[in-house]
């Protein structure tokens, strides 16, 4: 390893003040591109990274960082990481991980989409724009359309025995269009993460938001009551990811969620299973966690039953119980929390049709938005913004926007009445959420 004889160093340093110590080390690479009529609106490619030294005095935790990897920086970083844990105020006892027991090996790096050129990933987003524009006259204009992409390395060696690295790729692209039909104005978006450019079918995307977009043109509010309802599958990722701190350990521990006490007990519709999956081919593979733990698929939610919280090891000393290898850090700046990987409700056997064809009358929810103000991780309750369309005998009817959906995400998961088979994940974000369509028995609407 290109650092091993700085944190050798930074080790010898540490050791005459710390029990054990940690370091972590983390290089990142991000290109952006835009396209806005044909050209390029913006192309960046940012590098960032750096070091972060955790280390145990008295059975507390210290941490520090710094952006400087190398010889100048280790007084420093040993120093703050000594002075913050001897006056830490906590009763919390930590350790540094000792390592896992195997670790599975996996390929995390896509080496197609890293020897893909520039000139390649400009020209798919390019012609993303022109296809966009071409399937529908009432597509006026477009809103965004881009492309990101990200390549992550990190180490994680410490004092007892953990010595990791691996390597992270991704991309995402994008389009939002705008359609317009008098002074009707509306929106569509179409994406895809991507690990090999070769495999992106553009004109799917495209059509996609244009779709999206046309089919809601002339959307009018329907009447205040309780539907029936096919909550699309991107609308009920967001959900999913928006109450993720409910299945999360530091919150239970915190009195912050009402799954407190409910392992091993019914807590949803025996229709539904959640699932961890840190291996998922589609996902972001990781073989292990920010502390070094291995990870591990699991179900949260088996058949209805909550099974397991999500821990690090700070966590599940706390409840006597391992890691769940959910230990995870915003950057090398960010000291130690919780996050899924992969986290998802299993598919069901119904296809979107038959969802919609199970309804007499009832909406389809499309989208929603204030999922960050409009609800309620400790309670569960939530209120939102919403559009989408109503069904009558078992077929979309008409677009309906200005409507507002409200209901409790608890009581939403003991209310489903069906799951279909179109599971999708949605942008990720400290984690990578995704859902199949979810039909509820019913939702309160207020409409008109």
């Amino acid at each position: 390893m290109a650092y091993r004889e700085l944190i050798n160093k930074i080790f010898n340093k540490g050791k005459e003040k710390m029990e054990d110590l940690e370091v972590y080390i983390e290089s990142s690479k991000q290109i952006e591109i835009k396209i806005f009529k044909g050209e390029i609106d913006k192309y960046s490619i940012s590098e960032s990274g750096g070091l972060s030294l955790r280390g145990i005095h008295n059975g507390k935790m210290g941490y520090s960082y710094t952006e400087k990897i190398d010889e100048s920086s280790i007084d420093m970083i040993v120093n703050e990481a000594y002075e913050n844990a001897k006056y830490i105020d906590t009763e919390d006892k930590e350790e540094i991980f000792k390592g896992s027991d195997g670790y599975k090996e996996i390929n995390s790096y896509g080496e197609e989409l890293s020897a893909t050129s520039i000139e390649e990933k400009i020209d798919l987003v390019k012609k993303l724009e022109i296809e966009a524009l071409s399937l529908d006259e009432r597509v006026t204009s477009i809103q965004q359309c881009g492309y990101k992409e990200f390549d992550k390395s990190r180490y994680i060696v410490n004092t007892k025995g953990v010595d990791l690295s691996d390597r992270l790729n991704g991309a995402g692209i994008y389009i939002v269009v705008i359609a317009k039909d008098g002074d009707d104005i509306k929106t569509g978006m179409g994406f895809r993460m991507i690990r090999d450019i070769s495999q992106i079918d553009y004109k799917a995307i495209a059509k996609e938001a244009v779709d999206e977009a046309i089919s809601s043109l002339g959307a009018k509010p329907i009447r205040s009551n309780s539907y029936p309802s096919v909550i699309k599958n991107l609308v009920f990722a967001d959900l999913l990811d928006s109450f993720i701190s409910v299945f999360s350990s530091d919150y239970i521990q915190k009195g912050m969620s009402l799954l407190k006490d409910k392992v091993g007990t019914k807590v949803a519709s025996p229709l539904l299973t959640i699932v961890d999956d840190p291996y998922l081919k589609e996902g972001f593979i990781r073989g292990f966690d920010d502390e070094g733990t291995k990870t591990t698929y699991k179900k949260i939610i088996d058949k209805g039953v909550l099974t397991t919280y999500l821990y690090n090891w700070k966590t599940a000393k706390k409840d006597g119980v391992e890691s769940t290898g959910n230990g995870a850090r915003g950057s090398y700046k960010s000291s130690l929390s919780i996050s899924p990987t992969n986290f998802y409700i299993e598919k069901g056997n119904n296809t979107f049709e038959e969802l919609i064809e199970s309804i007499e009358r009832g909406v389809y929810i499309t989208d929603v938005a204030g999922l960050h103000s409009g609800l309620n991780p400790i309670s569960g309750d939530f209120s939102l913004s919403a559009s989408g369309y109503e069904i009558i005998d078992g077929k979309i009817n008409r677009p309906i926007n200005q409507i507002t959906i409200a209901g409790n995400f608890f009581e939403v998961l003991n209310n489903i009445d069906a799951i279909g088979n179109d599971l999708k994940f949605g942008f990720p974000n400290l984690g990578y959420f995704g859902s199949p369509s979810i039909k509820l028995n019913n939702i309160s609407v207020s409409g008109e």
